[in-house]
């Protein structure tokens, strides 16, 4: 058999293989229609490293439905993460756009200063560039539920064609929900109903504007906030955001 035809035997088993894995992707999010649901693949991966690091699991979560996740919590998150999310089809372009132009120009300049700071001192390590992201709240659950956390092409790309997936087969009101009770909250706390408990003693459909709000601001970085729930900074971005919910449309 001549190589021409062991590339081609070779592409059509990975061309197989990867449609094996898309149905698989798109099998499992049609059960999330009636099914919730139990964990994600950063859970899990979480789990695991807590598990590694410290021998024993410290875990939060409690699954609540729509109903009882309240409006607060919802309108809070969306006017934070993702203030298009009841308009758009998954992928909000022009943010992206947007993010993108922000963080070549965060590169240019962390690169800059790096020239300067290694000519007048070798020895300093170099200083990274503060990149901001636009993920969608679906391409957020998209990778939480399936991919792990690297950066790559080919990941960002599977990311996409969930994200996808995510919005044919299921409501903008499931995805806010499975998104919403499985996001993370701080160490080994996931979902707003552990997070309301954890921060607030209270549950998530309790939530006020100005609680909702500052649990909303954390979610970007929940670890680096979750020791600093009274921070000014949080208070801050939560005062502004607690502006914006009241022009939040909820699906």
């Amino acid at each position: 058999m001549s190589w021409g035809s062991h590339l081609l035997r070779l592409a059509v088993l990975l061309a197989v293989s990867l449609l094996s894995l898309q149905l698989y992707f798109v099998g499992r999010i049609a059960l999330m229609a009636a099914a919730d649901p139990q964990s994600t693949a950063f859970e899990r991966s979480e789990m695991w490293r807590l598990m590694s690091e410290t021998g024993r699991i410290t875990w939060g979560q409690q699954w609540v439905g729509d109903e009882r996740l309240g409006k607060n919590i919802k309108r809070a998150v969306i006017a934070s993460e993702d203030a298009g999310f009841a308009d758009h089809s998954g992928v909000d372009w022009d943010a992206m756009e947007r993010a993108w132009e922000r963080n070549q120009r965060a590169q240019e300049q962390a690169d800059k200063r790096n020239e300067r700071a290694d000519k007048r001192n070798p020895d300093v390590a170099p200083v990274s560039a503060k990149l901001v992201g636009a993920s969608t709240i679906t391409q957020q659950l998209a990778k939480n539920l399936f991919l792990s956390g690297e950066r790559t092409p080919l990941r960002k790309g599977q990311e996409l064609v969930l994200t996808y997936a995510l919005e044919t087969l299921l409501s903008k009101q499931r995805i806010l929900e499975i998104y919403l009770n499985h996001v993370e909250w701080g160490e080994g706390l996931f979902g707003a109903q552990a997070a309301a408990r954890y921060y607030f003693r209270t549950d998530a459909a309790q939530l006020g504007v100005g609680q909702a709000a500052r649990l909303a601001v954390m979610l970007p970085a929940p670890k680096r906030f979750e020791k600093r729930i009274g921070s000014a900074y949080l208070s801050d971005r939560a005062a502004t955001v607690s502006a914006r919910m009241g022009a939040v449309e909820l699906p």
